[in-house]
């Protein structure tokens, strides 16, 4: 077995057909070739907003965070617009002493919203207000019901949205701070925008890194390097084989990693759950999953279960942390003395070898492996951005508009119309 190995990914492959383990006859799915679909992803650069970030001015934003007094910094918004902040502040919040803390916003349950508050020193909060749109419904309401608990302003409230939504203006006429959302970055692909940006710089997290490692993989795979030969050969083999493998998991090996694996679920399903341009319903379905603990609920599932989902193990190298599984602290467990004074690292990273094993030795269950070296800006931001290109690349594949959301807006029009009629 060859592993090809890149300085965040690992991804294990058939030596002689190279096709990360998916050994399947394709179902020939109509499909373009590689060179047009990689020059119609070039076209897009020219309006497709996220395509740029890695590149950006980002001094205005540094500047700021420099003088935020504030210990707590409130985000409320929801989707895209909270999920990718999240993830990588979850992934590096465990192996980093913040001395600023981010407290999410994002469900109109009354209960989360009490219990998030109790949390607060709200006089020393600073609270970051961000909708693209500047009109979302739960943004907007929970921004209300704070304003009734503390008064907003200048000093302690930021607006994050389009320079003309509702939001922004209401911000200039009470002489808010604002950052601008680009109109053409959709909000899952807006994570590297000020939308995650400015909360991340504020609590100290090294955004300049997190630029660079997109835009290592951005000029890889525009220059047609590495991950363009692995995210081509991975989104190609999903597309021709879309009708026999429909689900798409996530199998993460790291608490740390959940945040990251919600934003996947966004990112995948409100992409590519789509009407394509022949009207024909595409469907690749997203799974996030955590290891160990799923090992013990859904692995079963994908053991004995339908042939119907490719996985993508994500592990991480090195955890920072050398706690040791103590010897002769329990009676009785003479049996089990084979994980005495095992590292907690080393035994997440042999149970998921063993699952990735289990899964191997079926050679049935199409999967590749992702192995990050380290927690740190650079490679969570790598990851995200390989994400966000393998998404856009499958969506051309599959004749979709990947960044539009059509299928949530007609809930939008009947929770409107349901609220005017309580008035």
């Amino acid at each position: 077995m060859a592993i090809i190995i890149f300085e965040i990914i690992y991804i294990y492959t058939n030596p002689n057909k190279r096709i990360l383990y998916m050994q399947y006859t394709k179902n020939f799915y109509e499909i373009k070739s590689n060179d047009i679909i990689f020059s119609q992803i070039e076209e897009e650069l020219s309006y497709i907003g996220y395509y740029s970030l890695p590149t950006q001015n980002i001094a205005e934003v540094l500047s700021f965070a420099k003088t935020v007094k504030q210990k707590d910094i409130a985000i409320v918004g929801i989707g895209g617009s909270t999920l990718g902040t999240y993830a990588i502040y979850s992934f590096l919040e465990r192996t980093n002493n913040y001395f600023k803390k981010l407290h999410f916003f994002e469900s109109t349950d009354p209960i989360d919203i009490k219990s998030r508050i109790i949390d607060l020193n709200l006089a020393d909060t600073l609270f970051l207000v961000i909708s693209k749109s500047g009109t979302t419904i739960e943004t907007i309401s929970i921004f209300k019901y704070l304003s009734s608990l503390i008064k907003m302003n200048k000093n302690n409230c930021v607006i994050i949205s389009e320079n003309d939504s509702k939001l922004s203006k209401y911000a200039n006429k009470n002489n808010m701070k604002t950052f601008d959302i680009p109109e053409n970055v959709g909000g899952r692909f807006s994570v590297l925008s000020n939308v995650g940006l400015v909360p991340l710089s504020i609590i100290g997290v090294n955004i300049q890194e997190l630029l660079e490692g997109a835009k290592e993989i951005k000029d890889s795979f525009f220059n047609k390097k590495e991950y363009f030969t692995e995210i081509f050969e991975k989104a190609r083999f999903l597309v021709e084989n879309k009708k026999r493998f429909n689900m798409n998991i996530l199998f993460s090996y790291s608490s740390s990693l959940e945040g990251f694996n919600k934003w996947y679920v966004q990112l995948w399903g409100e992409s590519l759950g789509k009407l394509n341009i022949n009207g024909t319903k595409q469907s690749l379905t997203p799974i996030g999953l955590i290891g160990p603990v799923d090992q013990h609920s859904f692995l079963q599932l994908i053991i004995e279960g339908n042939r119907n989902k490719t996985i993508t193990f994500i592990k991480i190298e090195d955890y920072e942390d050398n706690t040791v599984i103590p010897s002769n602290t329990l009676d009785g467990f003479d049996d089990l003395d084979y994980i005495d004074n095992v590292k907690f690292q080393d035994l997440i990273g042999k149970q998921a070898d063993a699952t990735i094993q289990s899964i191997q030795e079926l050679n049935d269950i199409p999967y590749d492996v992702i192995t990050i070296k380290k927690q740190n800006e650079k490679n969570i931001a790598k990851l995200m951005y390989t994400f966000q290109l393998l998404t856009s690349v499958v969506g051309k594949f599959v004749q979709i508009d990947t960044y539009n959301q059509p299928g949530v807006e007609r809930g939008k029009v009947i929770l409107k119309e349901k609220l005017k009629k309580n008035i």
